[in-house]
């Protein structure tokens, strides 16, 4: 079969782009979050994830998806494999789907900003957000996560990432080949346009479709956002629709047989910098 694109709507919002040769089938959820109310938020999730097209691989959330980008973590903390972490698994059996996102979780007398990537088959694997946002003094209530995650689904090699990490170029460097590269966000509506340039760049310098989720709507400490969740191929093409400061869903079908071909002609990757994270 020849490749193809196609772009529906359909009921609900939804938007389906579809390349209709391989593989890998990601529903992006771009969400108003209600500010730190854990239980609204699984409940916004649950309809919109009802509403996805059945056929998915993997469903994408923003950064701390049950609260929004809270410091209340002494309040809002959940534990290892608590609730929220609990209805992910949940929710990924029920849709025999992975998911992906990250929440807030207190594990040995420190909070995390964790990222979970749940398989269909009730496991998992988690990924504390690296770079804490000292703006915002994310540093202050959260512990930084000292290891990478690369993880292996469907044939995939997939590195997600969170939100603040996406400004550090060195830690997203595709030194294991992988294909797939995720940011998940709370990415304020002020430096929208660095997110914009930055998912582009991270997918054109690592030779690798790059995701992007941010939420929309307004938070709690009165910070506007935007959304602009998007799809990178590995050139740096756009291959999702714009949807700016709305909630949508949409979902995008990636194609390895582009990647590999793309890499096998353009061999840049061949040609980088070998190096070492220092810890800290």
């Amino acid at each position: 079969m020849q490749p193809f694109n196609m772009h529906l709507a359909g009921e609900n919002g939804i938007f389906i782009t579809l390349h209709m040769t391989q593989k890998l089938r990601i529903a992006l959820l771009q969400v108003d979050l209600f500010w730190e109310d854990i239980q609204k938020n699984t409940e916004l999730f649950n309809k919109k994830i009802k509403e996805i097209p059945q056929e998915v691989d993997l469903i994408i959330l923003p950064e701390m998806f049950s609260t929004g980008f809270s410091m209340n973590a002494q309040n809002l903390a959940e534990p290892v494999e608590g609730p929220t972490y609990q209805w992910m698994l949940k929710t990924a059996a029920e849709r025999n789907t992975a998911m992906t996102g990250s929440i807030i979780v207190a594990e040995n007398g420190n909070f995390y900003n964790r990222l979970y990537f749940v398989y269909p088959d009730g496991t998992s694997q988690k990924y504390d957000k690296r770079h804490t946002f000292t703006l915002a003094k994310e540093n202050d209530t959260y512990a930084s996560g000292k290891e990478r995650l690369i993880v292996n689904y469907k044939g995939w090699r997939i590195c997600p990432l969170v939100c603040y990490d996406l400004r550090f170029p060195v830690w997203a460097r595709n030194t294991e080949d992988y294909d797939l590269l995720i940011y998940v966000a709370n990415w304020p509506a002020a430096r929208v346009a660095a997110w914009d340039t930055l998912l582009k760049a991270r997918a054109i310098e690592n030779m690798s479709y790059c995701i992007g989720v941010n939420r929309v709507g307004k938070d709690g400490n009165d910070l506007q956002y935007v959304g602009h969740s998007a799809t990178y191929d590995c050139l740096g093409k756009m291959i999702s629709e714009a949807h700016d400061a709305v909630e949508f869903t949409e979902v995008v079908e990636l194609d390895k047989q582009h990647l590999q071909d793309t890499r096998s002609q353009l061999k840049f990757l061949q040609d980088r910098d070998k190096f070492k994270v220092l810890p800290d």
